[in-house]
């Protein structure tokens, strides 16, 4: 048997309000928002932006041999295993404006 759909409500504050008024169809914007937040969310704390002490275990035990960087090439913050600098610049896979014909 196929899941009913179920209606959620939250409130929102005026400004939200007027700027949501002015979307087509607020019910898709608003879904499409929120799985959009739902595959960015941390891996590790699930976007509460704290560790359990469990966590915080495993952290520190991977933090020994990992570190946290700045890409040289588009500046997003990400871990790198501290033996291997190369991890530092962006994938060439995903790399966008390159011209080094590489």
């Amino acid at each position: 048997m196929a899941k009913k759909d179920v209606v959620m409500t939250f409130k929102v504050d005026g400004p939200l309000l007027e700027a949501l008024n002015s979307v087509p169809n607020r019910s898709e914007f608003i879904r499409s928002a929120i799985l959009s937040a739902l595959n960015n969310i941390c891996p590790l704390c699930g976007g509460t932006g704290i560790f359990t002490p469990d966590q915080r275990k495993h952290w520190d035990s991977f933090n020994k041999s990992h570190a946290i960087e700045q890409c040289h090439d588009c500046h997003a913050t990400h871990i790198v295993c501290k033996g291997d600098r190369k991890t530092n610049n962006h994938p060439k896979s995903q790399r966008t404006g390159s011209v080094s014909g590489k």
